[in-house]
């Protein structure tokens, strides 16, 4: 199951963590993000123990949002040690997310 990352955790989850963090920037009235949230939870299995698969709901976590510039949702950013290497703006499949996941494995 993908990780709930709140503003609270976001720091210790995703920008202190050892490895690649993909995290979905989402909102429960968002249609597009409902076709991504599946996928997400696919990702997080696939990737256990390699990767840290997570999800922000933009409504309720808006800090971070705003620090990396989410204007649309679902955004999809890659994090490798702390630093944002890749983003995906939109409904992707999966193996697009699953390719930049692999790329800095």
């Amino acid at each position: 199951m993908a990780l709930e990352i709140t503003d609270a955790t976001f720091e210790e989850v995703v920008l202190k963590s050892a490895q690649p963090v993909l995290v979905d920037f989402w909102a429960t009235w968002c249609g597009p993000c409902r076709m991504v949230g599946p996928i997400i939870e696919d990702l997080s299995n696939d990737y256990s123990g390699k990767a840290v698969v997570g999800k922000v709901d933009v409504d309720n976590n808006q800090e971070f949002a705003a620090k990396y510039g989410v204007r649309n949702i679902p955004t999809v950013l890659l994090f490798k040690d702390g630093e944002v290497v890749d983003k995906q703006v939109g409904v992707a499949p999966k193996a697009t997310y699953a390719a930049k996941i692999d790329a800095v494995l």
